[in-house]
C-alpha cells in the first residue's frame, strides 16, 4: 500500500513548478518587465531569495537537532548553515542593485520594431 504525499512535499514540488514557470515567462519578457520581475525575486524581505534564504535557515536548524540526535551525519547540518550563510551573503550582495533594478523596472517598455515612421 503506497503511502500518501505529505502536504508540505506536494507544495515544494509546486514551488517547484512555478519557479520553472516564472523562469520560462522571464526569459520572454521586455527588459523593463524583466528587471521588476528580477527585483521583487531578489527581494530580501519578501522575495524568492530571501525565502529560499530563510528555509535553508530553518532546514540548517532543523538538520541540527537531528545531528546531535545521531538521526543525520554532522556534515548535513554544516552544509546546510553554509548554504544559508552563502546565500544570505549573496542577498547581501544583490541588495546594492535593488535600486537600479525597481528605476528600469519604472521604465515604459519600449517598441523596438512594427512602428511606422513618417
Amino acid at each position: 500500500m503506497s503511502h500518501p504525499v505529505p502536504y508540505p512535499v506536494r507544495l515544494a514540488d509546486e514551488i517547484t513548478r512555478q519557479l520553472g514557470q516564472l523562469t520560462d515567462h522571464l526569459s520572454q519578457l521586455p527588459p523593463p518587465q524583466a528587471a521588476q520581475v528580477i527585483a521583487r525575486v531578489l527581494d530580501p524581505d519578501n522575495g524568492i531569495l530571501g525565502g529560499v534564504t530563510h528555509l535553508v535557515a530553518t532546514g540548517s536548524v532543523l538538520a541540527k537537532d537531528q545531528a546531535e540526535r545521531g538521526a543525520l551525519p554532522a556534515e548535513v547540518w554544516l552544509a546546510l548553515g553554509r548554504a544559508s550563510n552563502e546565500l544570505g551573503d549573496i542577498a547581501l550582495d544583490l541588495e546594492e542593485h535593488a535600486d537600479t533594478l525597481q528605476r528600469v523596472g519604472a521604465q515604459p517598455a519600449t517598441r523596438g520594431h512594427g512602428r511606422c515612421r513618417e
